[in-house]
């Protein structure tokens, strides 16, 4: 009789350990689709590295760079928009996002997500945002229980946007074929977060309060919830935000910004800001006494109704908000964790595998741990630049 399929132990260990670090019932199951969503069928004579690759999207050419590494598991921030999402009649190769799926299982893949787990979590991407734009970063959440106050007050360590405020403001024929001309415009994609570099993660502090726009009460994660709220002790420069932000989002060479008709960037202070990740419309839309908005993005009539209300606002792209933190703090979590977890799941298997089962045995000496985050998973969405301004 054929053995029971069964899932990578490599794999069971990453899942663990993700459940642990971020519980899926701190995700927002009204909408959202969150936990184990491939599970591939293990095959000992045909295994995989003991390896798992961090993407925000799961796209085809994602999936194309797990097989190609010989991947147990991808982790994707957001692998269920939009390829598993509402309930499905099929699942066929006629759909390509369908086909990366199908693809994976064949090679023995599966996908994970824990999407607004992470937004919610203590010291997950709402945490992670708003370090950058106040400079003083969390301690990333561990695999237990911790308790805090639900509005902590971060003690400034430096000399608060001063240095900031004083650099230099950002500078701001019918049918017929055309001859080809040199180009003047070249697209640029948002800079790979890889080479984000830890002093710009580190500014100088700045003494705040933050707490959640929509808490959970839960506690067993006391200041989890979705968005965040910074209140600085003492108004900021918009310019000096914006540099913090660029910097501790890789430098890009741009990135939309709205501010009030009749204000510049120079003259406005910063009181407060509403962060979140990815879209923010639903969830800053009733924030009307904070006085910046920082998202990865908001419709044409979520941004013209905010600089109505006199608040400014921040758009680096949906995922650009989000592809930063697998590798500030996701990719080096798990690989401490998993490494723990791994060990564990390979002692209680042990156990359970019989003394002739010796392929089995070969994955259970298997000690390597690896986590990568994926080279080629971008946000869709590119600026044109002139290249007179590179």
């Amino acid at each position: 009789m054929a053995s029971p399929p069964a899932t990578a132990p490599f794999s069971k260990a990453v899942v663990n350990v993700m459940r642990k670090l971020y519980p899926e019932h701190l995700a927002d199951k009204s909408w959202d689709n969150t936990g184990l969503l491939l599970e591939a069928p293990f095959d000992p004579l045909r295994r995989q590295m003991n390896s798992v690759l961090l993407t925000v999207d799961l796209t085809k050419a994602v999936a194309d760079e797990a097989i190609e590494r010989n991947d147990s598991i991808i982790v994707a921030y957001r692998a269920e928009d939009p390829i598993i999402f509402r309930g499905l009649k099929s699942i066929t190769l006629a759909n390509s996002q369908q086909q990366s799926l199908l693809r994976l299982a064949a090679e023995g893949i599966s996908v994970y997500c824990p999407h607004t787990a992470i937004d919610a979590a203590p010291g997950g991407l709402g945490d992670w945002l708003a370090d950058i734009v106040t400079g003083t970063p969390v301690k990333a959440p561990q695999p237990k229980e911790e308790k805090g106050a639900k509005e902590d007050e971060v003690k400034e360590n430096g000399t608060s946007a001063k240095d900031s405020d004083e650099k230099d403001s950002p500078k701001e024929d019918g049918n017929a074929l055309l001859a080809p001309k040199r180009p003047t415009y070249m697209l640029q994609h948002h800079p790979s977060q890889a080479d984000i570099k830890e002093p710009d993660l580190k500014l100088d502090a700045l003494t705040h309060t933050r707490h959640t726009i929509q808490p959970l009460n839960l506690p067993s994660h006391p200041n989890a919830g979705m968005g965040r709220i910074v209140r600085f002790k003492q108004p900021q420069p918009l310019l000096a935000l914006i540099e913090r932000i660029g910097r501790g989002l890789g430098n890009p060479k741009g990135f939309p910004i709205a501010i009030p008709q009749g204000a510049s960037l120079d003259s406005i202070r910063v009181r407060s800001v509403g962060i979140c990740a990815g879209s923010g419309g639903s969830l800053l839309s009733g924030l009307d006494d904070v006085d910046l908005l920082f998202t990865g993005e908001l419709s044409h009539h979520e941004a013209l109704a905010a600089i109505e209300r006199g608040q400014s606002v921040i758009a680096l792209f949906h995922s650009n908000t989000e592809r930063g933190f697998l590798h500030s703090v996701l990719r080096a979590q798990l690989q401490d964790a998993v490494g723990e977890e791994w060990e564990r799941v390979r002692k209680e298997e042990r156990k359970r595998v019989g003394e002739g089962d010796e392929e089995w045995k070969e994955v259970l000496e298997d000690e390597e741990v690896n986590v990568e985050v994926s080279e080629v998973d971008r946000d869709p969405y590119g600026i044109m630049i002139s290249k007179a301004e590179l």
